[in-house]
């Protein structure tokens, strides 16, 4: 027998000993009743179901379950640094489909398109640690490698592109310092895991100056991606704010350019150009086509044959049982009572039948 306690055992003592002490004190009394003396509470057989229902109580709090269940589990030695666009550029409107978090809305910006491919990266690559840059005047890692793929998805739902009106153009080439920083920690740290990258954005060069190369990275990574958003006939841009939401919302104002709306369009040879830097493919996104991601390096994925994580099985849904059965049992008991009590209120007296 295994026990896994959902508190620690010291705390399921101090919360039940009390309780049992009280059933059992209970029962002692119903059993010493006299045979013949007027009842003035449950019976013998209520309180012993009662102290079952504590000492059933407890022994769920402490989970206990058998050894000899086996997971087989996917082992997965890469680390995966994902590059994201948040300039400006990426509230154009040329991407669809995407339903935004406010109810009835749909989110058409490119930002829409990179939280969907984001969260099927996450779900490419079980097992592997993530990390988050993003770039639009600066680059910044928001989130460090984690194996923790619900934080990546909340990073990367609850980003913001840069406000509108303290935009001041940025280079594609912004986060190559970043990113291999990122890349040489990660393998000081773990030199036998694989590194995947994957970069997306728009391609959009808004600085005089030529874009920073990746060469450095590509000798730091085994397998990645460029992925592309946008489309070559453009799509307009709402002025952003830095309120959470309010590129989904569609609040702000369309930005203005000669007197008709602004349009972003997708540099696809920028993007090709960072993909061959990097020595992954390029492909380009749209809402009607899943992505198609690489593999990891089959060096690093396997699944536990020889080794199986061993875990016990759970028998606390047989107690589980037995505590439902008990309570039901007691409601139904109660339920009976206050009928009995109802009908005795309404009952009329002799006296008032004689009137």
């Amino acid at each position: 027998m295994i026990l896994q306690p959902v508190l620690a055992p010291l705390l399921v003592i101090l919360l039940v000993l009390p309780v049992l002490a009280a059933a059992v004190w209970m029962l002692v009394r119903a059993v010493r009743r006299p045979a013949g003396g007027a009842s003035t509470g449950a019976g013998p057989v209520i309180w012993a179901l009662r102290v079952v229902l504590v000492l059933a109580c407890g022994v769920l709090l402490l989970r206990p379950g058998v050894p000899g269940g086996h997971v087989r589990t996917l082992a997965s030695a890469t680390d995966v640094v994902i590059a994201v666009d948040t300039t400006a550029s990426m509230v154009a409107e040329d991407w669809d489909g995407a339903k935004s978090a406010s109810a009835g809305t749909v989110d058409r910006t490119r930002m829409a398109g990179v939280r969907e491919d984001v969260r099927r990266i996450a779900e490419a690559y079980p097992g592997a640690r993530f990390a988050l840059i993003t770039f639009d005047a600066n680059a910044v890692l928001r989130l460090p490698l984690t194996t923790d793929t619900g934080a990546l998805v909340s990073a990367v739902e609850v980003l913001q592109p840069e406000v509108t009106r303290q935009s001041k153009g940025s280079s594609i080439g912004i986060a190559n310092q970043l990113l291999t920083q990122t890349l040489q920690n990660a393998q000081k740290a773990s030199p036998d895991r694989a590194r995947m990258v994957f970069y997306l954005g728009d391609g959009e060069q808004t600085v005089s100056t030529e874009p920073e190369p990746f060469d450095s990275a590509k000798k730091l990574i085994s397998g990645g991606e460029v992925l592309g958003y946008g489309t070559s006939q453009g799509g307009p841009m709402r002025e952003t704010t830095g309120a959470f939401g309010d590129t989904a919302s569609g609040s702000g104002e369309y930005i203005q350019y000669q007197g008709s709306d602004a349009l972003s369009r997708i540099d696809e040879k920028n993007l090709q150009r960072i993909a061959s830097e990097l020595g992954v493919t390029y492909e380009h996104r749209a809402a009607d086509a899943k992505t198609v991601l690489p593999p990891a390096p089959k060096s690093t994925t396997a699944y536990r044959e020889d080794d199986p994580l061993t875990q016990p099985t759970d028998l606390s849904w047989i107690v589980a049982l037995v505590v439902a059965a008990l309570l039901c049992a007691e409601i139904t008991r109660a339920t009976m009572l206050v009928v009995r009590m109802r009908g005795l209120s309404v009952r009329p007296t002799s006296g008032g039948e004689n009137a």
